[in-house]
């Protein structure tokens, strides 16, 4: 599909920063966002509330407004501003999922807490990474089957039904298998600190 005479004005209007142009663009696709973010957490077997879709379409606004609508700049018109948009609200709510899964995996945030907003800093960015290593550490220390499961889905933000197809294992033992290496890593993370 083509990009459209209202959204090529609504575009110009945005870069140009004309008043009222982020209200209409805002109005015009925050449905589109809305269902983005429905569809994603449904696919990953994830239970967003209404302050996570909240705070997932601020990280996507942030996105879109970062460095002078570069974004918005950079969309060259080979397909709608709706497909275009799709793809990069996509790329930043899997970003947000993948990095609450690994928080979760910590014990760092509970299950039913809103979306941790993550900003751009350098030690929050470092926090990520050590993060991450220290769960492919505690990941290195359960059985070879667990492990492959938990990376799957804490790391690689894969569903059950992904995981099930990838491994070739029924969907409904994936639950169990991830509660028992949960409680093993934070066993072996206490253990660990008292060291």
């Amino acid at each position: 599909m083509a990009l459209t005479d209202i959204d090529k004005n609504l575009l110009k209007r945005c870069i140009a920063e004309e008043p009222g142009a982020w209200k209409d663009f805002v109005d015009r696709f925050i449905g589109l966002f809305t269902h983005v973010i429905h569809h994603t957490a449904h696919a990953r077997s994830i239970r967003v509330t209404d302050n996570d879709i909240d705070d997932l379409l601020s990280e996507v606004f942030l996105v879109l407004l970062a460095n002078d609508y570069r974004v918005l700049r950079n969309f060259r018109g080979h397909s709608s501003l709706a497909t275009y948009l799709t793809v990069i609200s996509r790329r930043v709510i899997v970003k947000k999922m993948v990095e609450r899964r690994m928080a979760e995996a910590l014990g760092h945030v509970a299950t039913t807490s809103r979306l941790e907003r993550v900003s751009d800093e350098p030690s929050r960015q470092q926090q990520m990474i050590d993060d991450q290593e220290e769960i492919q550490n505690m990941i290195r220390q359960l059985p070879p089957a667990d492990a492959q499961i938990v990376e799957q889905y804490h790391l690689q933000g894969k569903s059950y039904q992904q995981i099930s197809s990838d491994l070739d294992i029924p969907e409904n033992s994936i639950g169990p298998t991830l509660s028992r290496a949960r409680s093993r890593m934070r066993e072996n993370k206490s253990r660990t600190r008292t060291l």
